[in-house]
């Protein structure tokens, strides 16, 4: 099932806990293209209900300008995640974030539960995105089923930190530990035409390593990071936008591209490289991001 996914920019998608008013608050103030409202890792199990209280709260009230309003709830294979959903949808969130997912018949089984609460709140058949995160051996081993789980499906989200854990790996500055893993996630994505978003990036101070391995994931196919300080924000939007020498360059290439065709040739020779269909893909895509 090719999902058809909602086009957003999420270059920066910024947890907060769900129990913090301050925090979600300081969000709004971000310029983060999506926020996610945490009910999981963030929230200790006897604060779940005071967090989905104060995210209903926050949601109603707060303008949270031009970002993307997600919250993440606790994993399908917990009890909490229905009482998640049902609590929360009132706030009308754009979407939900669904963690440590492990196979199609999870993400089948909550969006059924949206479909449920939409059609009881009024709202919109799947106007309820799912992004779906992955993050456990039997998450990246069933990524291509996740992500053709479900047409409410907008997103894969890779997780190194449980997964390192569940693999029993070390985590290190280079991530070969986990380049299979990125690899399976963003390949997964691309088959059913959804953007894939890189893990967290833990060394809070470091931000010159947050922009190096922004540029490395971006390399690799993803769109866009997860973070988790207020800090990582500018960093993760700048990496993953295009600059002004990238767009140039893009339609440089595009405007020679129409001209051999026009001229009705189909591939061509430009600055000393071949270029064909995948290359004028790539530069539409770069053009597309900047819009």
């Amino acid at each position: 099932m090719k999902s058809q996914h909602s086009h957003r920019l999420r270059r920066s998608l910024l947890f907060m806990p769900g129990d913090s008013t301050r925090k979600i608050e300081k969000a709004t103030t971000l310029g983060a293209d999506s926020i996610i409202a945490d009910l999981e890792d963030a929230v200790a199990l006897s604060q779940k209900q005071a967090a989905r209280e104060t995210v209903v709260a926050c949601f109603a009230r707060l303008d949270f300008g031009p970002s993307e309003r997600l919250i993440r709830i606790n994993p399908a294979s917990t009890a909490q995640w229905e009482d998640d959903l049902a609590q929360t949808v009132a706030a009308w969130p754009d979407g939900y974030v669904l963690p440590k997912t492990q196979s199609a018949a999870e993400v089948q089984a909550v969006s059924q539960r949206l479909s449920a609460l939409e059609k009881a709140h009024g709202l919109e058949p799947e106007s309820l995105r799912l992004l779906v995160q992955i993050e456990t051996g039997m998450g990246v081993l069933r990524a291509g089923e996740i992500a053709g789980a479900d047409a409410r499906v907008d997103a894969l989200l890779f997780g190194a930190e449980d997964l390192a854990s569940d693999m029993g790996a070390q985590r290190s500055r280079e991530g070969w530990e986990i380049f299979y893993a990125r690899g399976a996630v963003v390949t997964a994505a691309a088959a059913y035409g959804l953007p894939a978003i890189d893990t967290v990036y833990l060394e809070l101070a470091d931000t010159e390593g947050l922009a190096t391995e922004c540029h490395l994931v971006r390399g690799l196919g993803f769109s866009g990071k997860l973070a988790v300080h207020p800090r990582q924000v500018e960093v993760i939007n700048r990496a993953f936008s295009p600059t002004a020498a990238e767009i140039a360059q893009a339609q440089r290439l595009i405007d020679a591209f129409e001209s051999q065709q026009s001229a009705g040739t189909g591939v061509f020779e430009m600055d000393g490289k071949m270029i064909d269909m995948p290359v004028v893909l790539a530069a539409r895509k770069v053009l597309a991001a900047n819009r």
